[in-house]
């Protein structure tokens, strides 16, 4: 009987270990140990390898990635094959589709397994959360879980530091376990098959890096090519990088209204150079309007699309869309707010100081940084409603959510008459937004 194709002997051992990642020691030691692969010989002893002995080493190998063990997997391939089930068309994304995860499989039992590990991160279990995630690769495919356990589970942690429920210690534990997994099944991704390099990144100032390293992984399983560039990305040298990369499109994630100033900078250089930017985060889903500032394509407000934007980005090669210009006004509101953001916060201090009664109930340096932050970043994108006026927001933004609502309007009174006598006239953007916010404010 012939063999199929995908079986003919044809490939050396240094194919193999250019292709799966593999050592030999290791290549020779699983075949040695588990029976898998099993090499064809040459007259000289010399080992020959199918194409399907190379796909069943890169199953492995992201088998290991989702974290089992190598006798757990080998175990799981063959028990696949006694159901008469093909282990390659099982837990790999196929290379020329987008693959979401499977209806049958979110129900109500990922929804049990994602808040078992939600609850161990909560209790800084590490051990119980590694085990539930573990247990959760070894069921369902790790586009099931990235997207309807890890990252739901991280949105509810974030909501719930947000409202000042679970502390910054436990979300970062969480983020940290996460972060931790994905990049275990990036280093398990076969290599590239498709053209055009992608490079993926959060632009300065943004250090969530969840969504991006998800994307990354996403698309590296679809074949492509991306170079993670993590959290912080500057600006500056990025021309060297771009060319030294040779990227065909540049993909950042910004998670609030400052860094989305850093990504829109980054968008401007990008299309001096004529590399297309794509990208997307909360801050975009939570004001679309902010959509029509930035230089780029937004990829959507689900992150489990985003892989097809990138394909059609690729293939079609749209016109870059450009920002709206911000108005008059808006300039020198914030050319005014620049020059005069210390002295308004040296107003505020002297206010706080002479009714001694924030003193030690708010961090002052934080509450005006934060704040500072995000008034530079709205003015700079033409519009105050950027910052948002829903109290419980401007809690979370100043990172005070459990002091009492009375303080936090003193506070806010207090910056609105500073801006009003540093700024006059000029500052009207900025003071209408205070007018409205402290308008208000909860009834005590």
């Amino acid at each position: 009987m012939m063999l199929l194709n995908n079986q003919e002997p044809t490939f050396n051992l240094k194919v193999v270990v250019r292709e799966t990642g593999l050592k030999p020691d290791t290549l020779r030691a699983w075949e040695r140990r588990y029976g898998l692969p099993q090499p064809e010989r040459t007259l000289g002893g010399h080992r020959l390898y199918s194409q399907r002995d190379i796909d069943t080493l890169k199953w492995l190998v992201a088998r290991q990635g989702e974290g089992m063990s190598i006798s757990r997997a080998v175990d799981l391939w063959h028990q696949l094959q006694a159901e008469g089930k093909n282990p390659l068309e099982t837990g790999l994304i196929k290379p020329d589709s987008v693959r979401r995860p499977s209806p049958m499989a979110v129900g109500q039992a990922i929804s049990e397994v994602r808040q078992a590990w939600l609850s161990a991160c909560l209790a800084f279990d590490e051990q119980k959360a590694e085990r539930v995630l573990a247990q959760a690769f070894a069921l369902y495919s790790p586009e099931t879980v990235c997207f309807e356990l890890i990252m739901p589970a991280l949105v509810e942690i974030g909501a719930g530091w947000y409202e000042g429920e679970i502390t910054v210690h436990q979300e970062h534990f969480a983020s940290a376990l996460a972060t931790r997994r994905l990049e275990t099944l990036l280093a398990a991704t076969p290599n590239p098959t498709k053209t055009g390099r992608i490079i993926a990144g959060c632009p300065s100032g943004e250090d969530h890096i969840f969504a991006p390293l998800l994307l990354t992984l996403i698309l590296r399983r679809l074949g492509r090519q991306v170079v993670y560039l993590g959290a912080n990305v500057p600006s500056v040298r990025l021309e060297s990088t771009i060319a030294g990369t040779n990227s065909a499109l540049v993909i950042l994630v910004a998670q609030q209204l400052p860094s989305a100033v850093a990504m829109q900078e980054m968008g401007l250089v990008l299309q001096k150079l004529g590399v297309p930017m794509a990208y997307g985060g909360q801050v975009f889903n939570l004001m679309p309007a902010l959509r029509t500032r930035i230089t780029g394509h937004f990829l959507g407000e689900r992150l489990d699309m985003a892989p097809e934007m990138v394909e059609q980005l690729l293939v079609s090669a749209p016109p870059i869309p450009t920002a709206e210009k911000i108005s008059e006004s808006y300039q020198q509101a914030l050319t005014a707010y620049r020059r005069n953001q210390a002295h308004i916060e040296a107003e505020i201090w002297q206010t706080i100081d002479e009714t001694n009664v924030l003193y030690q109930l708010l961090n002052l340096n934080l509450a005006n940084r934060n704040l500072a932050q995000n008034i530079t970043a709205a003015l700079t994108f033409g519009d105050m409603t950027f910052m948002g006026n829903d109290w419980l927001w401007i809690k979370g933004l100043l990172n005070h959510q459990r002091i009492p609502n009375e303080l936090l309007l003193f506070y806010l009174q207090a910056y609105h008459q500073a801006v009003n006598l540093h700024l006059g006239s000029v500052g009207q953007p900025i003071r209408l937004w205070f007018d409205e916010l402290i308008s208000k404010a909860p009834v005590a």
